[in-house]
């Protein structure tokens, strides 16, 4: 009885099932456990790029930021995206679709940092979640440059680059580089 408890309480390996064999469930840490890091990178990385009359705006989950601010001393400005939300007169309801869309790009960003690194902390990772969220991510922030380069006129009054969709498409690769796996298992079942 007492080897019994002690071979109980041992606990399976790192990426093992229950027997500790190895496990290719979604499920486990991410192939050499730096995945992660991507997701948290995409953080940085802006939404949107906006190069229009030799200025440049970008357009990140956190703001704005522009080479041409007016008031700027070292002619940058920035403006950061609770300041647009709490400073907008309008409902948020009455803002353009693509603007609201802004908070839920945030949100599955967020979310998917949690998911994946709580996979490191906590040693286990549901990475069609993980892969999901970022999938969300991605189509949010695609809404949101789509949204910018309708309202800026892109094909019509502007040239087809007038808005670069940088977020949705660093987002859109890391899901397939890091998740594709992951994700197509469950379209396939």
């Amino acid at each position: 009885m007492r080897d019994r408890l002690v071979v109980m309480s041992k606990r399976p390996p790192r990426g093992s099932d229950r027997d500790g064999e190895a496990s290719d469930s979604p499920s486990t840490a991410g192939a050499g456990g730096r995945d992660w890091v991507l997701v948290v990178g995409l953080l940085a990385v802006p939404m949107a790029i906006v190069p229009v009359d030799g200025d440049l705006t970008i357009v990140s989950l956190w703001g704005f930021f522009n080479t041409a601010a007016p008031d700027a001393g070292a002619g940058i400005g920035g403006y950061p995206v609770w300041a647009y939300f709490l400073d907008q007169p309008r409902a948020f309801g009455s803002l353009p679709p693509s603007i609201r869309a802004w908070p839920l790009a945030i949100g599955f960003h967020l979310l998917a940092v949690a998911s994946a690194v709580g996979g490191v902390v906590l040693g286990r990772e549901d990475r069609r979640v993980t892969g999901g969220l970022l999938a969300l991510a991605a189509a949010a922030s695609l809404w949101v440059s789509v949204g910018l380069a309708t309202r800026l006129g892109v094909g019509t009054t502007t040239g087809w680059l007038a808005v670069i969709p940088v977020g949705a498409l660093a987002t859109l690769a890391v899901v397939a580089a890091a998740y594709r796996a992951d994700l197509r298992g469950i379209v396939e079942r």
